[in-house]
C-alpha cells in the first residue's frame, strides 16, 4: 500500500518525504527499529481488519454498508453480548451476512462468570474473571452455546477460559465440531509474553488477543516464538485503558504480521450485554469503528511499506457456513 518511496527528496534535499526524515534533518533519530515478521497468514497477506463490538444483524448489516461507503474490507466482526443472547433466526441472519460478504462471525461464548450470581467478578480484584466460567454448569451451558450457534452456521466463536479453548479444540479435532470453526481468545486472556502466548497457542486458540500497550520491541518477542495470528486493538473503549494507536497500525503489522488490526473506540459506552434498547448506540459506535479503520488504512498507505490486506473470504477465516 505504497503511496511515496522512502527516497523521495524534500524541498531538493536527499531527505525522505516523512515525519522520520524531516528529524533526521535537525539531528533527531527514531527509536532502533524491532525486526519484520517474516511470518504471513496463509493466503500471504500481512493483516486483517476487525470490527468489535458488533452486537446483532441490525450492526453487522451497518458494519457492511459502511465499508463499501468507504471502501474498504473488514474480514471479521466480532460480538461480545454472546451468542446465547441471540435467536436462533438472528443467529442465522448474522451467519447469511457474513458468508454473502465473506466476513468472519465471531461471537463470545456464555454464560460468564461476570454475569452469574456468584459476586467475586465484582470485587475490585475480580475483573479479571470475569469471562471465566464458573463451575461445571456454565461449562454445559457454554457447550450447548457453541453447538447451537454451529447449527445456524456460526464457524468463529471468542473464548474467555482457558479450560473451554482446552475442550473445544480437542471436540473439533475427535471431528464434533466443524474443522472450519476459528477460536478466537478473547482480551480478557490476553498474553503479555511470549511464554502465556505459547500456553494458549497449546491449547487450541487459532488467533491470540494481546494487551494493546505492548510495545513494538514486545510484539517482536511475541512474533518470533509463535507464528500464531496476533489480534491487536489499535484503539480501546475507555475502560479497556482508552489506547489510541490506528496511525502506527504499519508499524504494528510490520512487526505482529499475521496481525488483526481491530478497532475499539474510546469515549464510547460499554454495550454489554447489548440488544434492542441499544441497537442506534451500537449501530452509531460500530459505524464509527469503520471511520477509524479507514483512517488508518490511510496511514499504512502513507507508510511507504508493502503491506498487504487479505480479501473477502480469505483462507483461515471463520466464513460463516448457513
Amino acid at each position: 500500500m505504497t503511496q511515496r518511496s522512502e527516497d523521495q527528496p524534500v524541498n531538493g534535499e536527499d531527505q525522505p518525504v516523512n515525519g522520520a526524515g524531516i528529524l533526521r534533518q535537525h539531528g533527531l533519530l527514531a527509536e532502533p527499529a524491532a525486526p519484520a515478521s517474516p511470518v504471513r497468514f496463509s493466503d500471504g497477506a500481512h493483516f486483517r481488519i476487525e470490527i468489535p463490538s458488533v452486537e446483532g444483524p441490525a450492526v453487522l448489516a451497518a458494519v457492511v454498508a459502511e465499508a463499501q461507503a468507504r471502501g474498504i474490507t473488514v474480514n471479521r466482526v466480532s460480538q461480545g453480548s454472546g451468542a446465547m443472547l441471540l435467536t436462533a433466526a438472528e443467529l442465522a441472519e448474522m451467519a447469511r451476512i457474513g458468508a454473502d460478504n465473506g466476513i468472519e462471525v465471531s461471537l463470545f461464548v456464555g454464560p460468564r462468570e461476570e454475569w452469574d450470581i456468584g459476586r467475586a467478578a465484582h470485587s475490585d480484584d475480580g475483573p479479571g474473571l470475569a469471562g471465566r466460567l464458573r463451575g461445571t454448569r456454565q461449562l454445559r451451558y457454554a457447550i450447548d452455546d457453541i453447538l447451537r450457534a454451529a447449527e445456524q452456521g456460526i464457524r468463529g466463536f471468542l473464548i474467555a477460559d482457558h479450560g473451554l479453548l482446552q475442550l473445544v479444540a480437542g471436540i473439533q479435532a475427535a471431528g464434533q465440531l466443524p474443522a472450519s470453526i476459528v477460536w478466537k481468545v478473547s482480551a480478557a486472556l490476553a498474553p503479555s509474553n511470549p511464554l502465556s502466548f505459547g500456553v494458549l497457542e497449546q491449547l487450541g486458540g487459532t488467533t491470540i488477543n494481546v494487551p494493546s500497550d505492548l510495545t513494538l520491541g514486545q510484539l517482536a518477542e511475541m512474533r518470533a516464538a509463535s507464528s500464531v495470528p496476533i489480534d491487536l486493538y489499535v484503539e480501546t473503549p475507555d475502560w479497556m485503558g482508552g489506547v489510541v494507536r490506528g496511525h502506527e497500525a504499519a508499524d504494528l503489522i510490520r512487526v505482529a504480521a499475521p496481525m488483526y488490526v481491530k478497532f475499539g473506540l474510546r469515549n464510547s459506552r460499554l454495550l454489554y450485554p447489548s440488544g434492542v434498547h441499544l441497537v442506534d448506540e451500537a449501530v452509531a459506535i460500530a459505524t464509527e469503528k469503520v471511520h477509524r479503520a479507514a483512517a488508518a488504512v490511510e496511514w499504512i498507505g502513507r507508510s511507504g511499506m508493502e503491506l498487504v490486506q487479505s480479501g473477502p473470504g480469505a483462507k483461515g477465516l471463520g466464513i460463516p457456513e448457513p
